[in-house]
């Protein structure tokens, strides 16, 4: 028997089967497949029905691949977007990719109505304009009929689980990021929906992570040639089941690692303060009545934006020879700040970069691999300034950091975050969403009956690579550097 999760990520996804004994857990991926965001006048969507297609095809992969039965299904993907339902059940459009420009100001506009203190307060949540009370709002400025026809509203993974299901709900750690779900009661803010003058009435029920979410429609199992198989709720926001896989006891800092980095604690109880706001931290539901304390950071979409830039010039060495260009290259000789909104969706990543260094009055990297070079240092240096502040805000000190998801692949950006920390970095696992997914399940399933046995299961089935920090005068003198950089 296996279990299957389907793992959307902002550029590609995955359906894993996972096949559990009792005592170990093994991965298999069946599915993989690119998610490609779609512009179409002047705007920039998510091809939703494609994704559903995949998903599809994914069950029927899954079902052909002999290794079982399948007891269950679940999706989880990123935060943020969503799709809106007629009374009729139809979608009203394709979904808005976070990055389209049309929410722009939106959060500005906001402030003007509710402030900041207020909505933090309220929220528990960070500040970053692709929120989805921004993206809402922004429809509600220039598409007001839209939000007129619409019925039910339903963030990205829970929108396939409708298609699939019929089941209009809403998880609750992906509703947790919307920033209007109140962080003392987990419910939605409907007053502060009603003072930004937002519908109500398409607000959905919210469920639980790890728990039943409805089964296969019967024309879809009929298409697909199975049978009513269950969709159970699991932590559908993709950081939620990442950071429950994490092989982890006691108090841990986490680092998710992909197209984004999602870097913090977690705890029993939200932290909702002066310093949390000034630090632009967040509080997330997390599996089991956790909370994540967590700041976004930009990861690896660095890294991709520099690769196309370079393979569309036919400058692209390919990720081994990129790897040796950036250890051949001269250390420390130029800091970003990766969360400048310039590097959110630029036509040129290294454009970019070398603008944001010519205005630092830095030395501009001349080749790829030292530019690449700045790119993950910035990166450590950054994890590092995120780790104290989480340290400061929790009351607590870690003794390394446990990095998970696919940016575990890149040894040199762990080297290089090791050596920045002074602590060493915990490696592993690097399939750890589509494994937190499959917790989920079996947790909604009873078949595991806690938390801490899915992460006792998770350090029993998988590897975890430990690196040592190294140089640590050189790294500490120059994350000085850095933190000048950074503050402008």
């Amino acid at each position: 028997m296996i279990a299957v999760a389907f793992d959307l990520g902002a550029s590609s996804g995955k359906a894993v089967a996972g096949h559990f004994d009792g005592e170990r857990l093994r991965v298999h991926e069946i599915h993989r497949f690119s998610n490609d965001p779609v512009r179409a006048a002047g705007r920039l969507h998510w091809d939703i029905l494609r994704l559903l297609h995949e998903v599809t095809t994914g069950i029927r992969a899954a079902r052909a691949t002999g290794l079982g039965q399948i007891t269950s299904l679940g999706i989880d993907a990123w935060g943020c977007d969503f799709g809106l339902l007629d009374r009729q059940g139809e979608l009203l459009g394709n979904p808005y990719h976070y990055r389209d420009e049309g929410h722009l100001g939106a959060m500005e506009e906001v402030f003007g109505i509710v402030s900041r203190e207020e909505i933090f307060a309220r929220t528990g949540v960070q500040f970053i304009p692709v929120n989805t009370l921004y993206q809402l709002y922004a429809i509600k400025r220039g598409r007001a009929a839209m939000l007129d026809q619409a019925d039910a509203f339903l963030l990205i993974p829970d929108l396939l689980r409708y298609f699939l299901t019929g089941e209009t709900t809403s998880e609750y750690t992906n509703a947790s990021t919307t920033q209007f779900l109140e962080i003392a009661t987990g419910e939605w803010d409907r007053e502060l929906f009603a003072r930004l003058d937002l519908p109500t009435d398409l607000l959905t029920a919210i469920v639980p992570p790890a728990s039943p979410g409805g089964t296969l429609l019967p024309g879809i199992a009929a298409e697909i040639g199975c049978g009513a198989i269950p969709v159970m709720a699991v932590g559908s926001h993709d950081t939620a089941s990442a950071v429950a896989a994490a092989p982890a006891t006691g108090p841990f800092a986490y680092l998710s690692s992909g197209t984004w980095s999602l870097l913090g604690t977690e705890l029993t109880a939200p932290i909702v303060d002066a310093r949390t706001l000034a630090w632009n931290f967040t509080n997330e539901g997390g599996i089991a009545g956790t909370y994540r304390l967590l700041k976004n950071i930009m990861g690896l979409w660095l890294v991709e934006g520099c690769r196309r830039a370079w393979e569309r010039e036919g400058r692209w060495p390919g990720y081994d020879g990129m790897a040796a260009a950036t250890l051949a290259a001269n250390p420390f000789q130029a800091m970003i700040d990766p969360d400048d909104p310039h590097f959110l969706n630029p036509p040129d990543m290294p454009a970019a970069i070398a603008a944001f260094c010519r205005e630092s009055r830095q030395c501009v990297p001349e080749t790829p691999g030292a530019m690449m070079r700045c790119v993950l240092e910035s990166l450590a240096f950054t994890y590092r300034q995120v780790l104290e502040r989480t340290e400061q805000l929790a009351g607590a000190r870690f003794a390394g950091l446990h990095v998970v998801g696919g940016g575990t692949k890149n040894e040199i950006l762990q080297q290089f975050t090791a050596n920045a920390l002074g602590r060493p970095v915990w490696a592993g696992p690097t399939e750890a969403t589509a494994i937190g997914n499959l917790l989920g399940q079996f947790m909604a399933a009873g078949r595991i009956a806690s938390l801490a046995e899915g992460r006792a299961l998770v350090r029993e089935s998988f590897p975890v690579r430990t690196y040592e920090p190294d140089d640590g005068a050189a790294w500490d003198e120059a994350y000085g550097r850095f933190l000048m950089v950074r503050s402008g």
